[in-house]
C-alpha cells in the first residue's frame, strides 16, 4: 500500500471552489482502480492549506490514476484555485 500526500495551498477567494471540487470528484476517485481512499484534510493554523490524503494499492495505480480521463477533468480546475506550486509525497 502507498499513502499519497500532497499539499495545495489554495488563494484564499477560491477556498469554496476548491472543496466544491474535491466534494463533487471524492467518490470517483475512491472508486477509481487500486485506490483504497481519499480524503481531504485542512491544516488548523494555515486555512487555505489542504492535504489530499490517499491510500493506493501501489504506484502503478496511482500513476494509472494521474494518466487517466478523470484525473485530466479534476486537475485543471483544481489548478485554478492554488496560489502555490503542489507538493506530493508517497510514502509506505
Amino acid at each position: 500500500m502507498i499513502t499519497r500526500l500532497v499539499k495545495l495551498t489554495i488563494s484564499e477567494d477560491k477556498i469554496q471552489e476548491f472543496e466544491r471540487i474535491f466534494v463533487s470528484n471524492q467518490d470517483k476517485i475512491s472508486k477509481f482502480p487500486g485506490c483504497v481512499s481519499v480524503k481531504v484534510l485542512r491544516d488548523i493554523n494555515q486555512p487555505n492549506v489542504y492535504f489530499t490524503y490517499s491510500i493506493w494499492k501501489s504506484e502503478e495505480a496511482i500513476n494509472n490514476y494521474r494518466k487517466s480521463e478523470l484525473f485530466g477533468s479534476i486537475w485543471p480546475n483544481a489548478k485554478k484555485t492554488f496560489c502555490e506550486k503542489p507538493e506530493a509525497w508517497s510514502l509506505v
